[in-house]
């Protein structure tokens, strides 16, 4: 029988099915509990200064549990929490699984009317939550919502080395009609909730959707996904076997759900924690705690490289580093290697996938293709089909390019509470990604780009990939975004955004020329806008929707 470790995207073809890849816990939480079993006295989470052993996190969650279950939490409820990278997040989400919910993860720069449908659409009935967001957002929400218990708390707790480029001026509020979550802890110390025994396919937590085709929806994402795609992170990403993990990415993010906490829970390893991404702060984490893995958006890992103060010596610590959430260049590949001497890997998943359906396996190096000059995301993780269809569902030649369509156990059972939306992008249980991509023969996969953002010049498909992957081939270009914007004689035509880096000077023309020698020229950009930051999701996705609706030099 071929086994994973047997080049399985090979096996996806020439067996004909997935390879054999064991599912070793049952839920997230016997997971946890492994773990803890295995090294109660091992660090789980450093911050800042101050450490949470894995016994010390055991019992605060326990802690948490049987408070809620003794203010009315029952099993299935669920549990949202309004953090940022902080210890609380994950004793919550442990407290959560214990006394048998569900938790909803919920990005903290959500703002009123964000979080408004974030707790209706999830139905939540307790909220965790930063002291200051909630003053600033949550206190005018949750009046109108089904939440009976909030428990706020604060990012200067769990360590006593406030550092005034995160903290300057903070200090601890209290509010009517909440409880201060460690107070609420401490009055439970000591106490356990009674054994629970979670199914795999029982949901471990609802992560929302970005909401760019519409409104958020609630991917459900069960234990028996989180298990998987921690192990892939394990076993085929090196995650956490060298040493800690570092939390680059926001931990209410699928990437840093998997790719920092539940790998964490797995093997078991520290994983450090820098309250939210400031270059210069984490920079200083790295040299401090001198983790080994990550994985973030390449545009979290460039800021690093161009933060003031940056050596190789700052990632001289780290095996295994790892590139989600947004696509990366040949060219920005190859610079992470020059900068940093530690190759970076690529990984590709959504929401919808747990994380990853993809990999890069550690040690290989991603193919470039000859024709599009786009570097691969990787093979399909084990247990998974990554199939490429046309518009009517049909399977497409190796090499053709069509829409990603992943099955495998890392697939969400579907949408919360939206048997509609569930049904269009999840029939079967196969996921309709969204992007385009295409298939070499031996398995690796390229993404061509977001289905919806092709354009249209002169009838000629225009995918906005290529054009910002030559873009970067310029050594004045940091980052660039390319859309398509209505033009009369072509229908579309081409326009990248570009900021530059530090101290580079380029004309506009300069740019187009550029591209003009590299590409058709139906490709090359008409338009070129220098501006000083892309717009970008808190997880560095580039915002391509804000800059189509831009001004005209705005």
């Amino acid at each position: 029988m071929t086994t994973y470790t047997d080049r399985p995207w090979l096996a996806l073809y020439e067996v004909g099915q997935p390879a054999d890849y064991e599912i070793e816990y049952a839920s997230a939480l016997d997971m946890f509990r492994a773990g803890v079993a295995q090294d109660p006295a091992g660090a789980a989470l450093h911050y800042f200064d101050g450490t949470i052993y894995r016994q010390e996190l055991d019992e605060l969650s326990d802690a948490l549990a049987a408070g809620l279950l003794a203010n009315g939490f029952s099993a299935g409820d669920r549990l949202a929490v309004y953090l940022q990278n902080v210890p609380q997040f994950v004793i919550a989400m442990v407290a959560t699984w214990k006394a048998g919910g569900v938790m909803v993860s919920i990005n903290p720069m959500s703002r009123r009317r964000e979080l408004a449908y974030l707790l209706e659409d999830s139905g939540a009935t307790v909220l965790v939550s930063l002291e200051a967001l909630y003053d600033e957002v949550a206190r005018d929400v949750v009046p109108d919502s089904d939440v009976r218990l909030v428990l706020t708390t604060s990012e200067l707790e769990f360590q006593t080395r406030d550092d005034d480029r995160l903290f300057a001026g903070m200090s601890r509020q209290r509010h009517e009609g909440t409880r201060d979550l460690r107070e609420f802890v401490e009055e439970h110390r000591g106490q356990a909730p009674p054994p629970v025994q979670l199914a795999p396919e029982d949901v471990a937590f609802l992560t929302y959707t970005s909401g760019t085709t519409g409104v958020p929806k609630g991917a459900m994402n069960t234990h028996r996904n989180v298990v998987f795609t921690a192990q892939v992170y394990r076993d085929w990403a090196r995650a956490g076997r060298d040493g800690a993990i570092f939390g680059i990415a926001p931990l209410f993010h699928i990437t840093g759900l998997i790719g920092h906490i539940a790998v964490s829970m797995l093997v078991p390893a520290p994983l450090v924690l820098a309250y939210r991404f400031e270059p210069q702060v984490v920079l200083d984490a790295l040299l401090e705690h001198r983790p080994a893995f990550t994985i973030g958006a390449i545009t979290a890992l460039n800021a690093l490289l161009n933060a003031p103060g940056f050596t190789r010596g700052h990632f001289s610590s780290f095996t295994s580093v790892y590139s989600g959430g947004a696509a990366i260049s040949p060219t920005a590949e190859k610079a992470f290697l020059a900068a940093t001497g530690t190759p970076l890997h690529n990984a590709y998943g959504l929401t919808e996938t747990t994380s990853p359906m993809t990999v890069t396996p550690f040690g290989s190096s991603s193919p470039v293709d000859p024709t599009s000059g786009a570097l691969s995301v990787g093979v399909p993780a084990p247990n998974t089909v990554v199939r490429i269809q046309d518009d009517d569902g049909a399977d497409l030649p190796l090499g053709e390019v069509g829409e990603i369509v992943a099955h495998g156990p890392q697939v969400v059972a579907g949408y919360w509470g939206k048997p509609e939306e569930t049904a269009a992008n999840l029939p079967g249980g196969a996921l309709k990604s969204g992007d385009v991509g295409f298939m070499s023969p031996d398995g690796w996969v390229f993404i061509v780009d977001r289905k919806k953002d092709m354009i249209n010049a002169s009838g000629y498909k225009v995918w906005p990939r290529e054009v910002e992957d030559v873009l970067a081939e310029h050594p004045a270009v940091r980052e660039s975004a390319v859309v398509g914007v209505p033009d009369e004689r072509r229908g579309e035509t081409v326009k990248a955004f570009v900021s530059l880096r530090a101290g580079a000077e380029v004309t506009v023309e300069e740019l187009i020329a550029h591209c003009r020698e590299r590409m058709a020229a139906y490709k090359y950009p008409r338009q070129v806008e220098v501006i000083d930051e892309l717009p970008k999701t808190v997880t560095g996705k580039i915002l391509r929707r804000e800059l189509r609706d831009r001004p005209s030099g705005g």
